[in-house]
């Protein structure tokens, strides 16, 4: 049985996380109003790498298939509406894409590297370096994304690209840039400033919407609860 609780923080901590990157999405994804082109070699590319793109926060990732198709995890709230696959197939748009994250709903999918790159440029096995771990066999790697083709549900910090391929090429889903946002929290949870400024804004909340559950209990068990964590 799950801990509401926790629940809730995870809940909280993905859409502070989409909060903060959102120029990411807005600026930096596939399918935006400004058209980029941009040509790779795909013949050096070889089956089961990890294609890597860096965007203006985070980092998008892929498993190369071969044939100038990447698998990837990609939120997507047309999921939700139609399973329509011509149009589900187009390329993800800023807005179904932004909208996906909301409702954690994605699928793993073959784009081209074209598509999934968006004319940014592309690091190779960036991860084996970075994460400093054995990679499987690059066919092994490739058959792991090919076996989860299809629709998933998506969680910036338990279900994302990076888990998708770490899980792929190493056996395990892990994804360091969650980890590092995670670390960031808790820096501010513990910095005994945030009991201040929550304290102060629940004050205000309090005086402006008046003296009621809803505004009252949050007020006094928020900074509470940063300051035993503290």
């Amino acid at each position: 049985m799950k801990n509401p609780m926790l629940e809730a923080v995870s809940l909280w901590l993905e859409k502070l996380l989409l909060i903060s990157n959102f120029r990411l999405f807005s600026w930096d994804s596939p399918g935006g109003d400004k058209e980029q082109k941009g040509f790779y070699e795909v013949s050096s590319f070889l089956r089961g790498d990890v294609l890597e793109v860096p965007r203006t926060h985070l980092t998008h990732y892929g498993i190369y298939l071969g044939d100038n198709r990447v698998a990837h995890l990609m939120p997507d709230i047309l999921l939700t509406l139609t399973d329509h696959k011509g149009r589900t197939q187009n390329v993800v748009s800023n807005k179904r894409l932004i909208l996906g994250v909301i409702a954690r709903v994605a699928s793993i999918r073959v784009d081209t590297v074209e598509d999934f790159a968006y004319g940014a440029h592309i690091l190779v096995n960036h991860l084996d370096e970075t994460l400093k771990k054995k990679a499987l066999l690059n066919e092994e790697v490739a058959q792991r994304a090919e076996k989860l083709l299809g629709v998933t549900s998506y969680s910036l910090l338990w279900n994302n690209c990076e888990h998708f391929v770490t899980y792929c090429r190493y056996g395990t889903p892990i994804s360091p840039q969650a980890d590092k946002f995670c670390e960031i929290v808790k820096i501010i949870i513990r910095d005994q400033r945030s009991v201040l400024a929550s304290a102060v804004l629940g004050l205000v909340c309090v005086i402006w919407m008046g003296l009621a559950s809803y505004t009252t209990l949050p007020a006094i068990f928020i900074p509470f609860c940063l300051w035993m964590v503290g």
